[in-house]
């Protein structure tokens, strides 16, 4: 699952709206794809994520974000989904 395109203008709320909408039904369609699929281990997933956001970041070659967007978000939410 996506959260956008190179060539697609940044998301805004309404996309981020929508991108939950899609994560919600993305977990309804096929649970067994995430590997936190509770609350709990989602939300410790995404803390874990964020304090190593950094590293994810400086792979990248891109700078840390100083600020979140809501592709910051919203990529971070993909990444609970799987993280351990």
């Amino acid at each position: 699952m996506e959260t956008s395109k190179p060539h697609q203008a940044p998301m805004n709320r309404s996309d981020f709206a929508d991108f939950i909408d899609r994560l919600a039904d993305s977990f309804s369609a096929d649970p067994d794809e995430w590997e936190n699929a509770n609350l709990l281990d989602f939300l410790r997933a995404w803390a874990a994520w964020l304090e190593d956001m950094d590293g994810y970041f400086s792979g990248r070659h891109e700078p840390v974000p100083s600020q979140p967007t809501w592709q910051l978000i919203a990529d971070m939410l993909l990444a609970a989904r799987v993280y351990e």
